[in-house]
């Protein structure tokens, strides 16, 4: 091996454990690799930030706009308020509910149909009495599912097209992944509202789960005693009784600033002191309201009160990229900047042991926020967390619903009839959308998840010298050499099985990146159309079932659906086998070598 290959294995190593380790985040390894590259001298300096203007980069933070407008316009909605029922049988809300999430996300970011749908389908659970963790996941496959159907649907898709554009001087058209995509979109969905439902593992004490708050969880949350507090001079045991019958469990003191532990339920309860309590909201609500409690930043509350015409009680879900995420309420300025109080936090499988205020929030944690009423949108927006039930007011504007979906259907045909290149066309839609308030001009940025652009910008170019220096070539080689003598559909099995395991446990758009060249590779070492190839890389990266990790949106689901990590591959295994099963035939026919 020569040493620009030598490096580029070494730095690609690099990046995958760095991914799987998960302790930096994926835009910051990708763009540390990146410079590691340029000084290396593998990555050309004039080269180096070429994947920032690359059409992929673009579509990704495009499309992510006109998601936006297609949510503000009330076009989704549309769709949602009129077709689901909460009186279905669980089979049929499932095939409804993933055939409206596929179908979403064959034309908009499958992350934001999901993030569209959450809500609704955990307001369906709650009405059903039923356990959401039934019908989340099947929804979340849905989604990733229904991104294969178009070029937009799903990065690996657009990553795919570009890069056939870059090696055989044409891109795929919009439509162009739409028979594989189809046929294995539909044999998933098939199989995860018939069979695979029914594989998700549920605690014992699901039955009874729409009895809680959406079973999600009890909160830890801290209330303050006031000098008035009838708890003043009580050991803090004399209150565990009283504080079980309302269903409230007292974990903890705080005392100037500290938690208190060891012997803590023999203190004497004095005035200031905060108790640390586990509850659902309502019963924190109780306990604080029994007892004559305040909420832990009593002086803020007061504020926040005064501020507004009253206070509102909203539960978010902490998505990966999210402000708060790897910080504390403190740190982010949540009280002084936007007049929010942390009440509490759920996290599965975890007990919190600090001060609430001071605890790190994780990716997946659920939190309880005390808003001014009239500012919750705005503070959930802020956080870039996801509302977990459905908003108490109306934020779309039903009277552009027809505007945004007639100007994103032109842009479309337009598109897919070769009449304009495809990020013109999201390009205009974008600034129609801008123009017509569809999305806000201030709001356009906030849209576009950056961190996905700087990953993009960032292993494009690496990808583009390992493919230059003969890598690649390498790699098809190794599997060429594994798979000789083999017939066709077995060589494309090898590759999808290679992609989808590095999907499951890396970003799928790293995986496209690293995996579509060595398909092609492949493809001109066997003398064959590469076409087929790229259509196994399509779907493979983009099939990530395994683990919580594999994709965003099951990331996005494992605190609302109450799952461990090791719920996922239990209908995850099957359904990829299935994937793998229909598309090999599907690519054949529809891509011959």
């Amino acid at each position: 091996m020569t040493y620009p290959q030598i490096t580029l294995f070494v730095i690609f190593a690099s990046v995958f454990a760095l991914l799987l380790w998960g302790r930096w985040r994926y835009d910051l390894v990708a763009f540390a690799a990146l410079l590691t590259g340029v000084v290396a001298g593998v990555v050309p300096s004039d080269q180096a930030f070429s994947g920032f203007g690359h059409p992929a980069t673009l579509i990704v933070a495009l499309v992510l706009i006109v998601s936006a407008g297609l949510v503000n316009s009330g076009a989704v909605q549309l769709i949602t308020r009129t077709l689901v029922d909460a009186a279905r049988p669980l089979g049929t809300h499932i095939a409804i509910m993933g055939g409206i999430g596929a179908v979403l996300s064959a034309f908009m970011n499958n992350v934001a149909a999901l993030a569209l749908l959450m809500p609704v389908d955990l307001q369906t659970a709650k009405k059903a009495k039923r356990d959401p963790g039934l019908s989340l996941m099947p929804l979340s496959f849905a989604t990733i599912l229904g991104g294969m159907v178009t070029m937009i649907g799903t990065p690996p898709n657009i990553i795919i097209a570009t890069i056939r554009e870059d090696s055989m001087g044409e891109p795929f058209g919009m439509f162009d992944f739409a028979p594989v995509g189809l046929v294995a979109s539909l044999a998933g969905l098939v199989f995860v509202s018939l069979i695979g439902w029914r594989l998700i593992p549920r605690p014992e004490s699901a039955g009874n789960a729409a009895d809680q708050l959406m079973e999600l969880g009890d909160y830890v949350a801290e209330l303050t005693v006031p000098k008035k507090s009838k708890l003043v001079g009580q050991k803090l045991h004399d209150i565990y009784d009283e504080a079980e019958k309302a269903d409230t469990a007292v974990i903890g003191l705080v005392r100037g600033g500290a938690r208190l532990y060891g012997n803590s339920r023999n203190r004497t309860i004095q005035a200031g002191d905060a108790l640390v309590i586990e509850a659902a909201p309502d019963a924190i609500d109780e306990f604080r309201t029994t007892y004559g409690l305040e909420f832990a930043d009593p002086e803020r509350k007061k504020r926040t009160d005064a501020l507004s015409e009253g206070l509102s009680l909203t539960e978010v879900v902490v998505t990966e990229n999210a402000r708060i995420r790897g910080k504390t309420a403190l740190s982010v300025g949540l009280a002084w900047r936007q007049n929010t109080i942390l009440l509490g936090i759920s996290r599965r499988g975890a007990r919190i042991t600090k001060q609430v205020r001071k605890t790190e929030i994780r990716n997946g944690d659920i939190l309880l926020l005390l808003t001014p009423a009239e500012s919750q949108a705005e503070v959930i927006d802020w956080l870039g967390c996801l509302p977990l039930a459905e908003r108490g007011f109306n934020v779309t504007q039903n009277e552009k619903t027809w505007l945004a979906i007639g100007l994103f259907a032109a842009a479309v045909a337009a598109a897919s009839f070769g009449l304009i290149y495809l990020p013109i066309a999201l390009g205009i839609v974008v600034a129609l959308f801008a123009l017509t308030r569809i999305v806000p001009l201030a709001e356009i940025y906030g849209h576009v998840e950056w961190p996905v652009v700087v990953l993009l910008g960032s292993m494009i170019p690496l990808g583009q010298a390992l493919e230059s220096s003969g890598g690649t070539e390498l790699i098809a080689g190794s599997l060429i050499g594994l798979t000789e003598g083999l017939p066709a559909w077995a060589i494309l099995t090898v590759l999808m099985v290679v992609t989808m395991t590095l999907s499951d446990v890396l970003n799928n758009t790293a995986t496209t990146i690293v995996a579509a060249p060595v398909g092609i590779a492949m493809a001109n070492s066997l003398g064959v159309n590469a076409d087929p190839f790229l259509m196994a890389v399509a779907v493979a990266a983009s099939c990530a079932f395994l683990t919580p990790i594999g994709h965003k949106n099951n990331t996005l689901i494992l605190g609302p659906g109450g799952y461990r990590f090791g719920d996922y591959w239990r209908m995850g295994l099957p359904l990829e086998a299935i994937v793998i099963a229909v598309s090999i035939p599907a690519i054949l026919v529809f891509w011959p070598l």
